[in-house]
């Protein structure tokens, strides 16, 4: 394992690299209100076959968070950097939720970069505009507080939440360390990102991975991505929101599956 903090187009961005920098290289993009450990069961087992990168986004973890508003673009961009930094040409990509939208946008304007592309939990267009910007506003006045309390209810099933209070803590400890004000600029970049109309251009494989239960990005979402990007095929597993967490074995055997095709 190699952790450390560079610096990426202005900000302070926490990365950590697992497996073999010889083998192919696998981006792996946090989801809002986390950071890169929630893919810890994931990059164990992908370290086996990939060098698997893992970052906080910014506003996010130990990454920087500057004076938002953010947007989509500044985030991708983040991403390109970051393989620049690294002096990585391609790789595969897979992001969740936040992470997933961040992901479309690799696949729109950068395909020179991206092999395959995994999209979990995620929409081409997430909530409205005015939610996101009414969550931003009311973060940076109030905090984090109020989210953290509804976090779980979004995140996973209540069964998971009953069984699981260990882990369902821990993520929220992550949550309550974030700034408020990345939160807020990671919520702005959500109230205008809109893909839907561009995602027709991605020519990169592609899985989508919803899950059953997911009040936020539902399979019809998942769906609908589906419909209208190219070369896309669809897994459902049975999780809420944060499905690679609540749905581990399921989650990494389909993605294994499809990036080592």
């Amino acid at each position: 394992m190699k952790a450390k903090t560079c610096r990426i187009n202005g900000v302070a961005m926490r990365v950590r690299t697992d497996g073999d920098r010889r083998d192919p290289s696998v981006v792996l993009a946090n989801s809002l209100g986390t950071d890169h450990t929630m893919w810890d069961v994931q990059a164990e087992e992908l370290a086996r076959h990939f060098h698997v990168i893992r970052y906080d986004t910014r506003g996010h973890g130990a990454s920087g968070s500057p004076p938002g508003p953010y947007c989509i673009d500044m985030l991708g961009n983040d991403v390109l950097g970051l393989l620049n930094h690294l002096d990585i040409q391609r790789a595969h990509f897979v992001g969740l939720s936040m992470g997933g939208v961040i992901g479309q946008w690799l696949g729109v304007h950068a395909p020179d970069r991206i092999d395959h592309l995994v999209l979990a939990n995620t929409a081409a267009r997430i909530g409205t505009r005015e939610g996101w910007q009414a969550r931003a506003a009311a973060v940076r006045a109030s905090g984090l507080d109020e989210i953290a309390a509804g976090s779980p209810g979004r995140w996973f099933t209540p069964g998971f939440v009953d069984s699981h209070a260990t882990a369902v803590q821990a993520m929220l400890h992550v949550l309550r360390l974030q700034t408020p004000e990345g939160y807020a600029g990671c919520c702005d970049a959500l109230a205008m990102a809109d893909l839907r109309n561009d995602i027709v251009s991605i020519r990169a494989p592609v899985l989508v991975i919803a899950g059953n239960q997911d009040p936020v990005t539902t399979v019809g979402d998942a769906q609908a991505l589906c419909a209208a990007i190219p070369h896309s095929a669809l897994a459902v597993v049975a999780a809420s929101h944060l499905s690679n967490i609540e749905a581990p074995r399921a989650f990494t055997r389909e993605l294994l599956s499809f990036l080592r095709t």
